[in-house]
């Protein structure tokens, strides 16, 4: 629907890295209802979906306000990516939106606050896409081999920075790493590119101290930690705006 944004929850059953991690809690919640109250919370989105090809995930997402999408178990796959999933999602409703915003449910802390940024700098046509980062002001470097005269030297080698030359960290050219904890596109560029990357990129600077994304039993339980401190910093929530039905 033009002028209007779905974010899309994609949330699997399967895990590589920590087993039923979708499922597993912070602050009292599951990681798939946080993510559910982080979309709702935000009043420039105005439908909330979960595609999950999981029947406890689904109930889960249902008791915390969001539509349930049924994925497909060959879109389920660690192999499958997430644009196939997304695309799906979009496919199953019967509405079209012009801001898709796709959120990571093992990204604890999404302040709604940052969505309604991001979406507002897509409506305004400042990007394409817009997507969660923190800036990294640091000396990368990168595994190398050097070869002089025939002879394979292994070792390291500067990546955005001429190791020979030590500049300040003030000096050092813009960077930010993605957090991926969402990603902000328009529609139509979305569905053209069939990848969340297309067009103008920009990131959404978010608050580093919770840029945590979940993937091992050492990240989850360094995110319960923070779940404490979240909350006293955490501002007061939006009020969710009623979702209406879309399916």
């Amino acid at each position: 629907m033009s002028g209007q944004a779905v974010a899309v929850i994609l949330a699997r059953g399967g895990s590589v890295g920590l087993s039923r991690k979708n499922l597993r809690r912070v602050g009292g919640e599951t990681l798939v209802s946080r993510a559910v109250r982080s979309a709702r919370a935000a009043p420039s989105i105005h439908c909330v979906v979960v595609s999950t090809d999981d029947a406890e995930i689904a109930d889960e997402a249902s008791r915390a306000g969001a539509f349930v999408i049924d994925r497909p178990t060959g879109l389920a796959t660690s192999t499958a990516s997430s644009e196939m999933a997304l695309l799906h999602a979009l496919s199953v409703l019967d509405r079209r939106f012009e801001i898709v915003v796709m959120l990571q449910a093992t990204s604890p802390f999404i302040d709604p606050r940052d969505l309604d940024a991001a979406v507002a700098r897509v409506f305004a046509a400042e990007a394409d896409v817009v997507f969660a980062a923190i800036a990294t002001p640091v000396f990368l470097w990168r595994q190398a081999t050097a070869h002089t005269a025939d002879v394979a030297t292994p070792g390291w080698k500067g990546v955005n920075h001429d190791a020979a030359v030590r500049p300040r960290r003030q000096d050092l050219p813009p960077q930010v790493a993605e957090t991926g904890a969402f990603y902000v596109m328009r529609a139509d560029g979305l569905l053209a590119a069939e990848h969340r990357f297309f067009g103008r990129i920009e990131p959404q600077l978010v608050d580093e101290r919770f840029a945590v994304d979940i993937d091992s039993e050492g990240e989850l339980e360094l995110a319960q930690a923070l779940a404490v401190v979240h909350e006293r910093f955490r501002g007061p929530s939006a009020v969710p705006i009623p979702k209406e039905s879309l399916l």
